[in-house]
């Protein structure tokens, strides 16, 4: 198998202790997501606990400044001991607009100068010289030496975009180290739409698939039995109705021509109606999106969609799946 395999941290005080665990499960990494809570402070406890890479998936980046982000990043890629990779995301206009009252648009030239001015940034803790960023969006221009780190002996973390449509993925591959796919996909839609413009943007640029990581997030349904089993479908298919709903992932499902079940699933949500929402997720559309199966099964899966395409897949489970169902998934995937 040629990409390395990643799982979420579900705990937030416990972190350092999970991911122990996970590192004795064999996975090569650990990412939190931003929801109830922060998506940094439990990696900061899991940064000197274990042994494993470490990423932000994604942290939500337009609500904080460059220069916030930069001392959170430094920070943890010094805990850390060089495990870091800082995962951003635009997320969509009305969370950022409506919950943290912020701009978005215009949100593909905002992510940009972001990830330029952090460079910046970086540059200049490394190097001493003077810091003189100042772009349509951001400014920095002051550094005096009480609030310069230094350079950081593992080098500046990797910056890595959340990238769905086109002119965010292109993006991503002209300025960024990493591209986080986003985990409603399929593989007709990585296929024909992320990786084609994923080629586009590095020609653009002038760069080498060799310049960026490609870490492909997949939703992953998997149980050694039938009552595990009926477990994770049932977390599996209530997150693809939310994704489904959003209209940011309809071009997922437009390009499997199930334009129509975004338009339900979004009307429900309008009212509330989570629980019907779960039942317009039929089989079909949770086996064309998730990875599905026993262990076995979900690991030839996985080598079918990813290997030799993407440089780590984060395995994604939206249920309580025990760490032995974990390591026992991870363990058939790293033999495949």
């Amino acid at each position: 198998m040629t990409f390395k395999i990643d799982t979420q941290l579900r705990s937030f005080a416990g972190a350092a202790a999970e991911a122990a665990q996970l590192a004795e499960a064999g996975v090569d990494g650990a990412f939190t997501f931003e929801g109830p809570h922060d998506g940094f402070v439990p990696l900061t406890l899991a940064a000197a606990g274990a042994p494993i890479d470490l990423y932000t998936n994604v942290a939500i980046a337009l609500p904080r400044n460059p220069m916030q982000l930069a001392y959170l990043a430094n920070d943890l890629q010094l805990l850390s001991g060089g495990r870091f990779m800082l995962g951003l995301g635009s997320q969509i206009k009305p969370q950022i607009e409506k919950r943290f009252g912020v701009p978005f648009d215009p949100p593909v030239a905002r992510m940009r100068e972001l990830v330029l001015a952090m460079r910046a940034i970086f540059d200049a803790w490394a190097t001493g010289e003077r810091l003189r960023f100042e772009g349509e969006f951001y400014r920095h221009t002051l550094l005096t030496p009480m609030f310069n780190p230094g350079p950081n002996p593992s080098g500046p973390p990797p910056i890595w975009l959340g990238a769905l449509g086109p002119l965010m993925t292109r993006m991503a591959a002209e300025v960024a180290d990493g591209l986080l796919v986003m985990p409603f996909s399929s593989e007709k839609f990585f296929t024909e739409h992320t990786l084609v413009n994923l080629e586009a943007g590095l020609a653009r640029a002038g760069r080498r698939r060799s310049d960026i990581s490609v870490i492909s997030q997949a939703i992953v349904c998997v149980g050694r039995d039938e009552a595990e089993y009926a477990t994770a479908v049932t977390g599996v298919k209530g997150l693809l109705s939310f994704y489904g709903s959003t209209p940011s992932y309809r071009p997922v499902l437009d390009a499997h021509g199930w334009g129509d079940l975004h338009i339900e699933l979004n009307t429900l949500s309008k009212q509330g109606r989570w629980i019907d929402m779960i039942g317009l997720i039929d089989d079909e559309v949770m086996h064309t999106i998730a990875v599905c199966g026993t262990p076995t099964e979900v690991a030839a899966q996985l080598k079918r969609r990813f290997d030799g395409i993407s440089d780590r897949v984060a395995f994604y489970t939206p249920f309580a799946a025990p760490t032995d169902l974990i390591a026992e998934a991870v363990a058939a995937v790293k033999a495949a």
